[in-house]
């Protein structure tokens, strides 16, 4: 898993409070340590600032970092940024580690205020980001972005950026969490597959149906997700139709949790629809299965339609066998009236990073993001990984793969037609309750009434809970 959509990454992407890491919010969170001046912060590593040294890193203070190992590996970390890093600093010690489980690992530490310095927050078991936030352990990042980029010369960091990138991870008006990988999420299948079988890529709901009743006489599951760890794959897709249905809004409406947002026509018709896919044309066995699973299953050809961001290439790339060419489209038109066109998709700055404010070397760990952020470590990522990343024309003379081919063209023919939601990071609670009711959805036989009152009840308590902070946007 990954970027989102993340994108998880998600993945587009999700936290972990269920792995132990939230008591309450306000009581209890991160052993007590809250703010960034307790006596038990230990003493930070301090450089002089300079123009060649904006952020004031000293240049022998070891740098630890963690990432996560999923989709996108690991290898852009210890092949092109770590290597970017200790050339400026050849004094410094880069400890850097990985893990599945970004919670479980670090919890510990951040508790006892022994956190690494960068730390790469994705996966299905990631940390709470709003409640780190709260908590005062997450370095505010208006330096990094208001430094020198590292390898374009009288441009500032924050100008090399895709518009909307630091405001995809600012909480309540300050930056906290670079999201790196520019993420698009739509429709996942193997073009070599349709073109055999003369399947064309649907663009309206009744073509859509109408292909998956030729998919599935074919001995084909036209569409499928894993329950067991990606509902939200499954619930991007269904509040993309919503969006497209109602507009941009309904989105917004969610995220700033106002009254009613989730029972709003657009969403109840978008999970009317997608309830009905998963009645007629998905596989209950996959209730229990995890994302590497169901993408093998889409890799041997047992399963025409997948739902992921465009980490999923990069991700299947020791399983995808010769000759599978894997293509990515818009979610389809539900009505006839959609307020967004067809080519409308989900697309954000995704895979967050952040950088511990009580760590030893907070300085280092905002000097990692900035080679992070050099047109040259924007490159290699993507040469590794086969995703885009938030830097503008760091994919300039690259040969890309088929999938990424396709997400560019995808995300170039939606023009300025693209969104994201910000509530399944800011409220673990939500995403959690949106994760079940969505295989209840799609797997149990769900309605769509049950769907929404149910997490606008969910949402309703969160908005009540005075001890979790609230986030707008």
């Amino acid at each position: 898993m990954s970027p989102t959509p993340g994108v998880d990454r998600r993945t587009l992407l999700r936290r972990a409070a269920a792995a132990g890491l939230l008591a309450t919010p306000a009581a209890g969170l991160l052993g007590g340590c809250v703010g960034g001046g307790d006596a038990g912060t230990p003493q930070q590593a301090q450089g002089e600032k300079t123009a060649d040294n904006p952020l004031g890193v000293k240049e022998d203070a070891e740098l630890e970092v963690v990432i996560f190992n999923g989709g996108l590996g690991t290898k852009y970390a210890t092949d092109v940024h770590i290597p970017s890093y200790k050339r400026k600093f050849p004094k410094a010690n880069v400890k850097v580690s990985q893990t599945e489980e970004i919670a479980t690992v670090l919890q510990p530490r951040f508790s006892s205020n022994t956190p690494p310095d960068m730390i790469n927050n994705a996966g299905s078991k990631l940390m709470d980001q709003g409640a780190l936030v709260q908590a005062g352990q997450v370095q505010d990042l208006t330096e990094l972005f208001e430094a020198e980029s590292l390898d374009l010369p009288g441009k500032k960091v924050k100008d090399t950026l895709i518009p909307g990138t630091i405001e995809q991870g600012t909480f309540n008006g300050k930056p906290y969490v670079l999201n790196y990988a520019f993420t698009v999420f739509g429709l996942w299948y193997d073009s070599t597959l349709f073109e055999k079988n003369g399947w064309i890529p649907p663009k309206t709901w009744s073509e859509f149906t109408a292909l998956c009743d030729k998919i599935r006489a074919a001995g084909v599951t036209p569409y499928s997700y894993a329950g067991a760890n990606a509902a939200y794959y499954q619930y991007l897709v269904l509040l993309t139709s919503a969006a497209k249905i109602g507009g941009p809004d309904v989105l917004r409406n969610i995220d700033n949790l106002e009254d009613g947002a989730w029972q709003v026509d657009a969403v109840k018709q978008a999970a009317a629809a997608w309830a009905e896919i998963g009645a007629k044309y998905g596989n209950k066995a996959h209730l229990g299965l995890k994302h590497t699973e169901v993408q093998l299953q889409q890799n041997q050809g047992k399963v025409a339609f997948y739902p992921s961001g465009s980490w999923l290439e990069n991700e299947q790339a020791k399983d995808t066998p010769p000759g599978f060419t894997y293509a990515v489209m818009p979610v389809p038109s539900v009505t006839g009236s959609d307020k967004l066109p067809q080519t409308a998709i989900y697309a954000a700055a995704g895979e967050m990073y952040f950088v511990a404010s009580k760590g030893k070397n907070p300085r280092g760990g905002m000097e990692y993001l900035r080679h992070m952020l050099s047109k040259a470590g924007a490159k290699g990522f993507t040469e590794l990984t086969k995703v885009l990343t938030v830097v503008q024309g760091a994919t300039d003379g690259l040969t890309i793969s088929p999938g990424l081919t396709s997400s560019e063209a995808m995300l170039k023919a939606a023009g300025t037609d693209y969104f994201s939601y910000r509530w399944d990071t800011w409220y673990k609670k939500l995403d959690d309750e949106c994760r079940a009711a969505t295989n209840e959805l799609f797997f149990n036989g769900g309605t769509a009434e049950k769907f929404c009152e149910r997490m606008q009840k969910a949402a309703d308590a969160v908005k009540k809970d005075q001890s979790i902070q609230k986030f707008t946007r």
